[in-house]
């Protein structure tokens, strides 16, 4: 399988389903953000499901145990193959939106956004190992995936074993800008580190050649 799961942060359904076509192919999984969910529901999913690739869902729902439940039973009914949750909404939150899927749609519980920076992280009280101790809690509690950034995913690899599927973001390429990602790595690195699956945005949104610009982040993963 193609492990690189291709962002679709574009403005509209149109846009997302064009991007897609481009990328089909290319790459293994397509992810549906906030942004454009929020904006545009379930047509957001609808024009991307004919390309027939696994749909990430990344709505990284957060809030009381039974209000996930029912917003987790609502995302897989749409028929994506992944959904996330914040691993801090704790243990019965985690275990309420697990019991609301079916088995063959994946839980990822986010531990820490690859926007904070370590003096973000430790400002807002988090200790040094928080990202280990959110991924234990999420998987115990019945999560199948982690989302972390590159920077600790070599530490939950060796930690947690091979079970886990670890999904890492904050990917860019030598040399690109990072935006507003703070902890941030390469394909190479991600890969090397123990990364399953590593999420792709603005790297291939951006790129003039979508298609070639994802090609060449699966030869740099080819090396790791």
């Amino acid at each position: 399988m193609n492990r690189i799961c291709a962002a679709l942060d574009v403005p509209d359904p149109a846009a997302a389903r064009s991007l897609a076509a481009k990328l089909v192919g290319h790459v293994g999984v397509l992810k549906i953000g906030l942004e454009l969910f929020v904006a545009h529901g379930r047509a957001a999913v609808e024009a991307v499901r004919d390309f027939r690739l696994p749909i990430f869902l990344d709505l990284k729902l957060h809030d009381i145990p039974q209000t996930v439940e029912a917003a987790a039973r609502a995302a897989a009914g749409l028929g994506a193959s992944f959904i996330t949750a914040h691993a801090s909404g704790g243990t019965a939150m985690i275990s309420a939106a697990r019991s609301a899927l079916p088995r063959e749609t994946k839980l990822l519980a986010v531990t820490l956004l690859t926007s904070l920076g370590d003096d973000d992280i430790a400002a807002m009280g988090f200790p040094a190992d928080a990202v280990l101790r959110l991924a234990r809690l999420a998987l115990e509690a019945g999560a199948e995936g982690i989302v972390c950034s590159p920077h600790e995913v070599g530490l939950l690899r060796r930690e947690l074993g091979a079970g886990p599927l670890l999904v890492v973001p904050g990917i860019r390429l030598a040399g690109m800008a990072k935006g507003d990602q703070r902890r941030t790595g390469t394909p190479r690195e991600a890969i090397r580190a123990g990364a399953d699956i590593l999420v792709v945005g603005r790297p291939l949104r951006d790129a003039p050649d979508p298609a070639a610009a994802a090609d060449a982040i699966v030869r740099e993963m080819e090396t790791g």
